[in-house]
């Protein structure tokens, strides 16, 4: 039996809305291969439901499929045979069926789910308009849980979500599905120890079907050379699918994305990597941030972060990182079965990667294990221009109402972190401009091989430096 992993909080929302007795229109949407089919389908068993997903055809031949479903539900063979003729007739019969059904049966109400409403919208531009009126004039009168979910953010968020679509106002609920935390994706291989696993989400991040292509029997190199660097598996294209069903200049956001995958981060190093123009730079860094496939982090203490000129962009999804890093540079060998040269350039390069995936993953443990030890309403990392010398903090979190402020160092590396790091941490600190005078500081260190025993031994004394090896508070 599959197993569905996560998404408690999304369900228990749906599950109260589905006790309301008025009518709902909830608006799911989020990438591919996130869950969202998985999570209407966990929400609608046992219960009265429609489910309908829509096709890449015509509008005429998604009608007839409804119709096949709407009909073999209400036990209409002219349905079954014939379809809708338009939205309005579906609209329609349910005023006309809906009533006498939920009379003759259990139900109060029933579920109706459209999955992948954007298929409707690429042979109908005016299909949000029309579910509008539909709705207006019928639906919310009835006893209807509507559901209009898809993977097409631009086209969710013209259409449904933003304040000139057309179902704005409408819906009475709307969930931005994201990737599933590390501790969430992790119970997909629960066998694996802590280091195991951060090595597969590394690659494939937070996305359940990404998870779902590796065997945790398999060594790493062997789970690659089958799933993603094999060009008949299922993630060897996947980063080109994703993005020419929401893009249509491909080859300036490959460009974008293959900088930031190089470590090309500032507005300036992005532009000399791919020469794209500084007066069209923003729009394409704008949308790719609207798909939720890029991030502009801040330093964390910019009073003001919109007009701040310290921004430096990163890719959010873990996989799109590894594809644009190791996959899309060596299509050429790939294409030829030629394993080698890839390989090669992932066992050099793919330690910073880990790096860099451990360095985020350091403010979950702290949100998740950690919050007992220290509250903190803000966090992010810290960076700055002092002089000619650069100065980084991996991880600053703030609290606010006490006035104190956790300073973080994380290594990911086969060496014990020592007391030198724990200095060269507190000598940064020194530079990060945030209530100087009265603040009380912390430290976190962070480590994958542990700690040196002189700073186990100092971490006894000083009550406001923590140790964490891999996630796990280290008791001194």
């Amino acid at each position: 039996m599959k197993k569905f992993i996560d998404r408690e909080e999304e369900l228990k929302f749906l599950n109260e809305r589905y006790q309301n007795p008025d009518a709902q229109l909830i608006i799911i949407y989020g990438k591919r291969r996130i869950g969202k089919t998985e999570l209407i389908k966990e929400l609608i068993k046992n219960k009265n439901s429609i489910y309908f997903i829509c096709d890449k055809t015509t509008e005429k031949e998604n009608l007839k499929n409804l119709g096949r479903i709407a009909g073999q539900k209400f036990k209409n063979i002219i349905l079954v045979e014939n379809g809708f003729r338009d939205w309005y007739q579906f609209f329609d019969f349910l005023k006309e069926s809906l009533k006498e059904y939920l009379k003759e049966s259990q139900y109060k109400n029933i579920i109706i789910a459209i999955d992948e409403f954007p298929y409707l919208y690429s042979s109908n531009a005016a299909i949000a308009s029309i579910f509008q009126k539909g709705w207006d004039e019928i639906l919310k009168k009835l006893p209807v849980f509507l559901i209009i979910c898809g993977s097409s953010i631009s086209m969710m968020l013209k259409e449904t979500i933003n304040y000139s679509a057309p179902l704005y106002g409408r819906k009475t609920g709307q969930i931005f599905l994201k990737p599933l935390g590390f501790y969430d994706a992790w119970k997909f291989f629960p066998e694996l120890d802590f280091s195991r696993f951060l090595y597969i989400y590394a690659i494939c991040g937070g996305i359940p079907l990404y998870l779902k292509q590796f065997t945790p029997l398999k060594s790493l190199t062997k789970n690659l050379a089958e799933n993603v660097f094999n060009k008949n598996s299922v993630l060897y294209n996947e980063g080109e699918i994703i993005l020419s069903e929401e893009l249509s200049e491909l080859r300036i956001y490959f460009a974008i994305l293959k900088a930031l995958s190089l470590g090309k981060t500032k507005f300036g190093e992005i532009i000399n990597y791919t020469g794209i123009a500084k007066t069209s730079m923003h729009k394409y860094l704008y949308v790719l941030e609207e798909l939720q496939l890029i991030h502009k982090e801040i330093p964390i203490t910019e009073k003001r972060p919109e007009k701040s000129r310290k921004g430096a962009y990163k890719i959010i999804d873990p996989f799109f990182g590894f594809w644009f890093k190791f996959v899309l540079p060596f299509k050429s060998e790939l294409e030829m079965g030629d394993l080698g040269k890839v390989l090669k350039y992932f066992h050099e390069n793919f330690e910073s990667t880990i790096t860099m995936v451990y360095q985020d993953l350091c403010r979950e443990i702290l949100r998740i294990k950690l919050k007992k030890v220290f509250k903190f309403n803000q966090i992010g990392r810290w960076w700055d221009v002092i002089g000619k010398k650069q100065f980084e903090i991996d991880l600053v979190a703030i609290d606010e109402e006490n006035n104190q402020i956790l300073f973080g160092e994380a290594k990911w590396s086969n060496k014990k972190v020592g007391i030198n790091i724990l200095e060269g941490l507190k000598e940064k600190s020194r530079f990060l401009s945030w209530n100087n005078a009265g603040r009380k500081e912390k430290f976190i260190l962070f480590s994958k091989s542990g700690f040196t025993d002189e700073l186990i031994r100092h971490a006894g004394i000083e009550e406001d430096l923590i140790l964490v090896e891999k996630d796990e508070i280290l008791k001194v």
